[in-house]
């Protein structure tokens, strides 16, 4: 028996697969700092979803369903926002029902998009992150195992796995396996995880360069400084060959060149990836740098407000 047969909301779930993912290959022409070097960022905000993070969601709920497990029970999560928001849109037309734990400080946008689309929110303590929303969600799902099925993003396969199997083979095609360097920051640490296990499958010699806020407190939402926070199950130390630390200043410094010089509205983690894959770009007398451009501005107020005159 199929894993359709099983549970028949996952016919409606095939027929969005192929609106995650394939998204395109965009390169940064006038911030580029050498003649020799090439600079690309993946638009990962025009798939559905709106986010990059509609990857990995697609991969989780679909595998949950897949095994049974939302079978009466809600799924359930921690999230910032995005990841949040990519499970919403593909659970909406599933109808399956959804619950977030979600740090009270997440961006207002966000917590409006959530609930227009049906999900539960639990706020959880902004001084606590989403390690403390993770710790709400563990907690909720201990206490009612028969209403909730927690997924945990932070410790779910499915979700490196969504880059390893899609993120990576793109970048390589999309590059005509000319890429030398991946630069994205760690947050669940899914895509840095999944795309460079993959990259390196292509070719070992590919340099990855992991990207870190400069401190705990930032402003880099979705992003862990990983000494002082809880440290993803899926994140594999030994795969990156290098990390940089990025500030919040140098995240909204980027964000205002790259609205002025590349035409490109970013949110602070899109930002602050373009900023490291530059400084790598710096470095190099040759190469191809890639990165990902997580999501857009449209979901950040400050930041628009930031781009005002």
């Amino acid at each position: 028996m199929t894993a359709t047969l099983l549970d028949p909301r996952l016919s409606a779930l095939d027929e969005l697969r192929w609106q995650v993912g394939n998204t395109p290959l965009h390169r940064i022409v006038h911030m580029s700092p050498r003649p020799g070097v090439e600079v690309y960022a993946k638009l990962e905000w025009q798939q559905f979803g709106g986010s990059i993070k509609a990857r990995p969601a697609y991969n989780i709920l679909w595998n949950a369903l897949a095994s049974g497990a939302l079978q009466g029970r809600r799924l359930l999560d921690a999230s910032s926002g995005n990841t949040g928001i990519a499970y919403a849109i593909f659970a909406a037309s599933a109808d399956i029902p959804v619950v977030l734990c979600v740090p009270e400080n997440a961006s207002k946008e966000r917590k409006q998009i959530l609930r227009s689309l049906g999900v539960e929110l639990v706020l959880t303590s902004p001084d606590e992150g989403t390690d403390g929303a993770q710790e709400v969600a563990r907690a909720m799902s201990l206490a009612h195992p028969e209403k909730y099925h927690y997924v945990d993003q932070y410790s779910n396969e499915a979700s490196w796995k969504a880059h390893f199997e899609n993120t990576a083979p793109e970048i390589w095609n999309e590059t005509r396996g000319e890429i030398t360097h991946f630069v994205a920051g760690l947050g669940t640490t899914g895509t840095f995880t999944g795309t460079g296990r993959g990259l390196k499958k292509f070719n070992p010699d590919i340099e990855l360069v992991a990207l870190q806020p400069e401190t705990a407190l930032h402003g880099l939402e979705g992003w862990k400084h990983l000494d002082t926070a809880r440290v993803p199950k899926i994140y594999d130390p030994t795969i990156q060959n290098r990390t940089l630390l990025v500030s919040t200043a140098q995240s909204h410094n980027m964000i205002v060149r790259a609205a002025k010089e590349e035409g490109l509205l970013l949110s602070p983690s899109s930002a602050a990836n373009l900023a490291g894959a530059l400084r790598v770009a710096e470095s190099l007398e040759e190469g191809v740098v890639v990165t990902v451009l997580a999501d857009d501005a449209s979901k950040y107020s400050e930041v628009l407000d930031q781009l005002l005159p």
